[in-house]
C-alpha cells in the first residue's frame, strides 16, 4: 500500500508501458530497462502496451520479465484505455508519451508521462499525474514509491 496524503492511497499490482517513445526508440529498448523491469516484475506484473510498429517487440524484450500486448484494433487510445481497465486500473500505473496513451494513463491510479526522445504529446502531459524526463525515472519512482509519496501529496 503506497500512501500518498491528501491525494490516494493506493495497491499497485501492474505496471503498464507504452513501447516506442516510452522504453524503445526506434523499436530498439533502451539501456537499462531491462534491469528495472526485472526488478520490478519482483513485486509486480510488469506490461508492454504497442502496435510493434517496427515489428523487434518480441526480440526486444526476451528475458525482461515483462508480458506483451500487441495492439490489434483500429483505435488504440481506447484499446490501450480498456486495457488498463481490464488489468483493474485501481492498482495499476500507466506509462507513456504518445497522443494514445493520455486516456490510459488518466484511468490508472498513477499515469506518467515520460517526455523522452520522441517529445510527449499534450494530451498525454494533462492526463498525467506525473511528468518525467525519462522512462528510467519513471520507472525507478515505482522502485522507490516515497518518491511518488514527495510529489503527489498535497
Amino acid at each position: 500500500m503506497i500512501e500518498i496524503p491528501n491525494f490516494k492511497n493506493i495497491e499497485i499490482y501492474n505496471i503498464v508501458c507504452d513501447y516506442n517513445g516510452t522504453i524503445a526508440k526506434d523499436g530498439k529498448v533502451l539501456p537499462q530497462i531491462k534491469a528495472l523491469f526485472q526488478e520490478l516484475s519482483k513485486h509486480y506484473r510488469v506490461f508492454v502496451i504497442t502496435a510493434d510498429t517496427f515489428g523487434s517487440v518480441k526480440s526486444q524484450l526476451e528475458g525482461f520479465g515483462a508480458d506483451i500486448k500487441i495492439l490489434s484494433s483500429s483505435d488504440h487510445t481506447k484499446e490501450k484505455a480498456d486495457f488498463v481497465q481490464e488489468l483493474q486500473a485501481e492498482n495499476s500505473i500507466a506509462i507513456g508519451n504518445g497522443n494514445n496513451d493520455a486516456l490510459m494513463l488518466k484511468n490508472a491510479a498513477i499515469g506518467i508521462a515520460v517526455l523522452g526522445d520522441e517529445g510527449c504529446a499534450k494530451e498525454t502531459l494533462m492526463s498525467a499525474d506525473i511528468i518525467c524526463k525519462d522512462s528510467i525515472d519513471a520507472l525507478e519512482l515505482i522502485l522507490r514509491p516515497k518518491r511518488l509519496v514527495a510529489t503527489l501529496r498535497r
